[in-house]
């Protein structure tokens, strides 16, 4: 056989022990109206088997979730990055759908191969273009603002905690950390000299294929926060390995990949799809 001589960094392709990044968390005081911003303006699904009645909602984008419980509203500090099928087609239904949230903080701005988007209770979503990030719909990453001087406890807190590949890169200038999160996904903490807002609970969910592992490190510094089951637990504190300086805080829902939810399939369905110009075995997202 012949030798290939290229040299490739073949770390750029390790996934690690995160294996993916599931749902980010945030509490809405309108169910009506996010379901207006999340399905009828950005296209996604309401998960058709899990009903919550009127407390809560997930919302289906590919393989990942938004879960919106009913509560006073929670803001990440940060972006959610999201991938879709048309950018087209999203800012065809945000203008359509603009006059239902005029007493909203709901705004949205087209720019080179992405729309940012500002829910009606100030959370940053950035969508992209269809096959971005290796995907068609989806979350691919989540950014957060850090205080300065972070970064790099940050990623020694994920490699030597949740074993998971993390390097210190920039962002327009800024130190950032970029956490291997799964196939195609990344957490980025970005530091920013601005005031943070407190931290209100958002939560994100990963499943890790070490479970017990990070648990062990995690309890042995008092960081775990909720002992959920035996598939499940949580943790909030980010903290620097080497000084156990407390470097930011965002709960993690970790789950095991014995759990029952992990690589359950997700309804996705077609945004282009409508009553009047319907197209039949249309009705999926084909991803």
């Amino acid at each position: 056989m012949a030798v290939n001589d290229r040299d490739f960094d073949r770390r750029t392709r390790d996934v690690g022990n995160i294996i993916a990044l599931e749902h980010v968390n945030l509490t809405v005081p309108d169910q009506q109206l996010a379901h207006l911003f999340y399905v009828t303006a950005l296209g996604f699904t309401r998960d058709p088997y899990m009903d919550f009645g009127l407390a809560n909602m997930w919302i289906n984008v590919g393989r990942q979730q938004f879960h919106l419980p009913v509560a006073k509203a929670q803001r990440l500090r940060g972006r959610i990055g999201l991938v879709v099928p048309s950018l087209d087609g999203l800012e065809k239904r945000l203008t359509r759908m603009q006059r239902y949230f005029e007493d909203t903080r709901m705004k949205f701005r087209r720019g080179d191969g992405r729309i940012d988007v500002t829910c009606p209770w100030g959370n940053r979503l950035i969508c992209h273009e269809a096959e971005r990030f290796g995907m068609s719909l989806g979350m691919p990453y989540v950014e957060l603002d850090v205080p300065p001087d972070t970064v790099d406890g940050i990623c020694r807190f994920y490699r030597t905690v949740l074993k998971a590949p993390a390097r210190r890169t920039t962002q327009s200038g800024a130190p950032r950390a970029d956490v291997c999160a799964g196939y195609n996904q990344t957490l980025r903490f970005i530091e920013s000299d601005k005031r943070q807002p407190k931290y209100d609970g958002h939560h994100l969910a990963i499943y890790v294929a070490n479970f017990s592992g990070p648990h062990r490190r995690l309890r042995s510094a008092g960081l775990i926060t909720e002992e959920s089951d035996e598939d499940q637990y949580r943790f909030q504190a980010i903290v620097d390995p080497k000084t156990d300086r407390l470097l930011f805080e965002i709960e993690h829902e970790v789950r095991s990949l014995h759990h029952p939810m992990h690589g359950r399939p997700l309804a996705a369905r077609n945004p282009a799809q409508s009553f009047f110009g319907y197209r039949r075995g249309h009705d999926q997202h084909q991803g």
